[in-house]
């Protein structure tokens, strides 16, 4: 046998030990994008620190305080017996504070943050690590993505976080949080990437985090969830607890989401546009899959396809499972969602999908949602709906509204703050039906019949898809 073909189970036997003595230098893993990672073999390697990527983030870290003032009322308010006796003094609006986190992502002074932050604030306050304190402006916020957009200004530039690419997380990877936690001060926790593309439902209409064990408390929303590089990859939103305080299931919002909600309200955006489908998808079960032949359960399906639209223009059809889009697989309907709400308006999409067992290439073009009239009106008078602002609805505002795109009708779009049509629990995106006797076909209608002299009111929301039938005096 020659003498290089004895040699080779020694050396095989020797390199490992090898690799230990020089510190697993060469334990690497390549990765299709050129990236090295590998596990730590040595003690100069466990004892390596993440003090400089701290100290690189952590300047962009802020601090959110949103105020809002509620008007307090007695108890005794509003009962005729006791308004009648007595003289009740005006009671001093009592004021609700919030505390979280947000990120500056940009030297001009634009703080990314979460809408449940600054919902309904009157006053935000935006304070800095090196404990300068900043009135700020709302330029955009998205209750759907649960992220909002403000501004601070001051006359030199300030520290900001570069946002990085989601897409490129892996399960696995290192991830350090950082954030206000129960308002103790800037605190940095570590962990690793637990799940990406994590659907969870009840925190928004956006089902697409990432998932990671990095200790989140209440105070971390809107802080920052960042990569080895010192990028953020993710603005963290929710936990997952029982106590109220972290088990290590945290989720955040990811950072090429978080890119095109910034960009929009740097164009002066007050709100993020969602690319226009004009189609219905649902999830793949099982039984589906076996139906349609596939291998496994994955993909959305299309339930139906408006006229008219891009997903008509695609020549998509009910029937047709989505299996992904410009070479990224979709795996659910909220996959879907996230990478077409990634993709600039305007471009197109390349989809692929499953038709009667064979695949098609589709080219779709993505297109803002048509706006209708986009006339609001303001309802006055005396009756239940006075300080309600209503409009037909349209795509657009469906999408603004959380609504079904294919939606009709004339619906709520803001309430004015102790008014009587919030007194009575009317909600924006309550769809009108009729109203005394008179199915509501328009907002005009709308206003004339909300304003009339009457003292007993019939009316039909739809709130949701359940109808809500009310009688009252008023």
């Amino acid at each position: 046998m020659p003498a290089h073909a004895q040699d080779r189970p020694a050396e095989s036997i020797m390199d490992p030990l090898k690799q230990l003595l020089r510190g697993g230098q060469q334990q690497t893993t390549s990765e299709s994008n050129g990236e090295q990672r590998r596990i730590p073999f040595s003690q100069q390697q466990i004892q390596l620190s993440f003090a400089p990527l701290v100290s690189q983030v952590a300047p962009a870290v802020v601090n959110v305080y949103a105020s809002t003032r509620v008007q307090a009322r007695s108890p005794f308010m509003g009962d005729p017996f006791f308004e009648r006796f007595f003289n009740f003094p005006q009671m001093p609006p009592r004021v609700q504070s919030a505390l979280g986190s947000g990120v500056l992502v940009d030297p001009s002074g634009i703080v990314v943050t979460n809408y449940h932050v600054i919902r309904e604030a009157d006053e935000v306050k935006v304070a800095l690590a090196d404990g300068r304190e900043f009135a700020s402006d709302i330029l955009l916020k998205d209750e759907g993505l649960d992220l909002a957009v403000l501004k601070i200004e001051a006359s030199e530039a300030f520290p900001a976080a570069k946002l990085g690419d989601s897409e490129a997380l892996q399960v696995g990877d290192l991830v350090l949080a950082i954030g206000n936690p129960f308002g103790v001060g800037q605190t940095t926790t570590s962990g690793i990437v637990s799940a990406v593309a994590r659907t969870l439902g009840g925190i928004s209409d956006f089902g697409y985090f990432i998932q990671t064990d990095a200790a989140i408390n209440p105070g971390n929303s809107g802080g920052a969830l960042i990569n080895m590089a010192g990028e953020v990859v993710g603005i963290n939103t929710a936990i997952y607890s029982r106590s109220g305080g972290s088990i290590g299931i945290g989720f955040a919002i990811p950072a090429n989401i978080v890119r095109a909600v910034v960009d929009s309200a740097k164009s002066g955006k007050e709100f993020f546009e969602r690319p226009y489908i004009g189609a219905s998808f649902d999830r793949v079960t099982p039984n589906i899959a076996e139906a349609l032949g596939m291998t496994r359960p994955a993909g959305a399906l299309v339930t139906n396809v408006a006229p008219d639209t891009p997903a008509a223009q695609a020549g998509l059809e009910s029937g047709d499972v989505i299996v992904s889009i410009d070479g990224k697989s979709i795996d659910t309907p909220e996959a879907l969602d996230y990478r077409l709400t990634t993709v600039p308006i305007g471009e197109t999409a390349e989809i692929k999908v499953l038709r009667n067992g064979e695949e098609l290439q589709l080219s779709m073009p993505v297109e803002r949602a048509p706006e209708g009239t986009g006339q609001e009106l303001e309802l006055g008078g005396n009756g239940p709906f006075a300080g309600a602002t209503v409009a037909e609805l349209s795509p657009a505002l469906a999408q603004r509204l959380r609504l079904p795109v294919t939606g009709k009708g004339v619906v709520i779009t803001s309430l004015a703050r102790n008014s009587p049509a919030a007194s009575i629990g009317l909600l924006p995106g309550d769809i009108v039906r009729q109203l005394n006797g008179e199915d509501v076909t328009s907002a005009e209608q709308m206003k004339a019949l909300a304003e009339a002299d009457a003292r007993w009111w019939q009316f039909t929301i739809d709130r949701g898809g359940r109808i809500i039938r009310q009688t009252m005096r008023f």
